[in-house]
């Protein structure tokens, strides 16, 4: 018996400076990510077409501003205007983002 629920697994892949979110095994969504000596900068994300719009890049992004944050490795610089209106979306994480 299926219950409908897909599996979400969520990548950190550091040598290749990026996150990832996979669905039942299937790559969905990227956030590109460089780590400079003053904070984390966030030129990229991208969602794989035929995923937009299931908020599968809000979950990217909050479980890669989760793990920056463990990392130490702040403040955070949204050049991507997707991490840029995360944040917007986000107030209460304001406190990361570079100013």
């Amino acid at each position: 018996m299926t219950t409908g629920a897909s599996e979400k697994r969520f990548l950190h892949e550091p040598d290749a400076h990026r996150y990832t979110m996979h669905v039942d095994g299937e790559l969905v969504s990227v956030a590109e990510y460089r780590d400079q000596g003053a904070g984390t900068v966030f030129p990229h994300t991208v969602t794989i077409p035929k995923f937009r719009g299931k908020g599968y890049a809000d979950e990217l992004v909050t479980f890669a501003i989760d793990d920056v944050e463990k990392r130490g490795a702040l403040p955070i610089f949204p050049t991507c205007w997707y991490v840029a209106e995360w944040f917007d979306r986000h107030p209460e994480r304001a406190s990361l983002r570079a100013s």
